[in-house]
């Protein structure tokens, strides 16, 4: 009896064997090469094994080799994967250019909704969820924020990135949303008042009926603007506040007062699970250098060489927390049972002019190891506070009509 024929081998250009097999596989619907499919089969099994970060990584040369047999000729495919006990993260040769993120089971994986992701504190936040292993959407019109504060995660399949403004409407499944949406520095929001309160108003309102609709976890970002010119110190989350509502600032003092109240609505009237946090003075890096605030203000004049201006006599006391104290912060808060409003800040408070003295010394330290001398040190001048009272604005205004009418003396005609 005669042996069965040989099956017909189909090679493709390269002369490596092409196979119907990734389609009932692996659902390609196309011919894929056997070296793909087993590259593809085989990667989660080549994991190296990693005892802690500071131990020798061992020898797998062999492993490499062996590796590459399967994939040579499919660079889009290659990859070796090592885990980290110590950290419980995993990393990828593919994925080089991505920090390591933390291997989270999908059971404890959260799919977090972050507004205003690509700004100064929104991509801190980012970064942090991301390395934590959770997948995380970022949502920004980029008015105030920059596509390269999360560049570097661009890519990543755990992360995608929207342009979209929350005064609009949005749809996504998420377990968690972190509404931090608005501008916040004088700048940009005195540039555009209506849009801030807008933003505050209606982002706010999309958000909340979006956590309503997913039953995911609402945590909005306030600010300590919200006790104004405070007449107590330190202010306490039960402080109402004292708050100027047609001043300069009104406009986001009040966009973030009635989104809190908005906030405390829904949780109210339709159960939604909410947080707020009322950040104080924060910095670090990616923080806007012209965003008009004491610590950049400060910053920037002092690299400049220019005298450093200090409004009134300098006795006022700020608190100042960095950016990574403020998102472990939010993430506490968020993943915590607390519903009442919080206040993320330090504790220690410093005077306006011994700040203004520790960033000139600071950058003179560091313009020092970098081998940048100045030719004269900065000096910290003391200027008065400008206060505008109801009075001034009366008196503005009058002297402007005058001068639209052509009468700046204000006489009548036949006098």
């Amino acid at each position: 009896m005669s042996a069965p024929a040989p099956p017909i081998r189909t090679l493709d250009k390269s002369g490596n064997e092409i196979t119907t097999v990734g389609f009932q596989r692996f659902g390609f619907d196309c011919e894929v090469s056997l070296d793909v499919l087993r590259s593809l089969y085989l990667r989660p099994h080549y994991v190296t094994t990693v005892a802690s970060s500071d131990a020798t990584v061992e020898d797998d040369a062999k492993e490499e080799q062996d590796h590459a047999k399967f994939t040579q000729g499919h660079a889009a495919y290659q990859s070796k994967s090592i885990y980290h006990p110590d950290s419980q993260s995993i990393s990828y040769t593919t994925l080089s250019r991505f920090p390591p993120v933390r291997l989270v089971p999908p059971s404890k994986r959260k799919r977090i909704l972050v507004t205003g992701g690509a700004g100064f504190v929104g991509s801190h936040l980012v970064d942090r969820l991301m390395l934590l292993g959770h997948e995380v959407t970022v949502l920004d019109n980029f008015f105030t924020g920059s596509k390269t504060t999360v560049s570097h995660w661009v890519g990543h399949p755990n992360f995608e990135m929207v342009r979209h403004d929350v005064v609009e409407p949005f749809m996504i499944e998420c377990d968690q949303i972190y509404h931090l949406a608005c501008p916040a520095s004088p700048p940009h929001y005195q540039f555009n008042a209506v849009k801030t309160i807008k933003t505050s108003f209606m982002g706010t309102l999309n958000m909340l009926g979006l956590a309503k609709r997913t039953k995911a976890r609402f945590l909005i970002t306030s600010t300590s603007e919200v006790y104004g010119d405070p007449e107590v110190h330190p202010q306490h989350e039960d402080y109402w506040g004292h708050v100027n509502p047609i001043g300069p600032r009104a406009c986001y003092d009040e966009g973030k007062r009635v989104a809190e109240t908005l906030t405390y609505g829904f949780h109210r009237q339709d159960a939604v699970d909410v947080r707020v946090a009322r950040i104080f003075n924060t910095y670090g890096p990616r923080m806007n250098p012209y965003d008009g605030r004491v610590v950049s203000n400060f910053i920037v004049q002092a690299l400049r060489g220019e005298d450093m201006t200090v409004y009134g006599d300098g006795s006022q006391t700020r608190s100042f927390q960095y950016i990574h104290d403020l998102t472990d912060g939010l993430i506490a808060l968020m993943n915590s049972d607390e519903t009442r409003p919080v206040n993320l800040g330090n504790s220690d408070e410093f005077t306006i002019g011994e700040f203004a003295e520790l960033v000139r010394d600071i950058v003179e330290k560091v313009q020092e190891e970098d081998g940048v001398k100045n030719a004269r040190r900065v000096n910290i001048i003391y200027k008065p506070i400008l206060r505008m009272t109801l009075k001034s604005v009366d008196l503005i205004r009058l002297v402007l009509n005058r001068l639209s009418t052509g009468n700046p003396s204000g006489r009548s005609g036949w006098v």
